[in-house]
């Protein structure tokens, strides 16, 4: 026969076995919880360029102010043409302010999710490739 205290002992390395399995499957779900966060809220998708003419570019926000954008797209196969975007950096916002209805070429990175202090879109413009009016595109297309 055991000992009342050998049991207890045998209770107690039990107990202390489950509380190191516990304890690895909170660590496991805190990993895996911010690592999915990671990718999709931070890790880009997709990368690229979009052409169009610039629609709008506006700065608004409630609590996180961000700069929103969109232009519409020369794509005429689409029936939805418009691309809404995010500004990540204030001189690029500025800059396509004063570039309302000309012709732009922009890189963008996509993201699966958006988060609000990054914008609204998914899709965030983080250079301008280039900007030029519409009396450059037809003289060189006469070219």
């Amino acid at each position: 026969m055991e000992s009342l205290l050998d049991q207890k002992n045998v209770v107690h390395r039990k107990g202390h076995v489950w509380h190191k399995i516990r304890n690895i499957l909170i660590l496991l779900l805190v990993l895996g919880l911010g690592g999915g966060g990671y990718v999709r809220y931070y890790h880009p998708i997709e990368s690229g360029i979009k052409s169009g003419r610039l629609n709008s570019v506006v700065y608004k926000g409630l609590i996180f102010k961000t700069y929103e954008g969109s232009l519409i797209e020369d794509d005429v196969k689409s029936s939805d043409n418009e691309f809404v975007f995010s500004i990540s950096e204030k001189d690029i916002a500025e800059t396509l302010m004063h570039a309302s209805g000309k012709m732009v070429k922009l890189h963008y990175i996509g993201y699966y999710a958006t988060v609000p202090w990054r914008g609204y879109s998914k899709y965030i413009i983080n250079k301008i490739e280039s900007i030029s009016d519409d009396n450059e595109d037809s003289e060189s297309m006469n070219l």
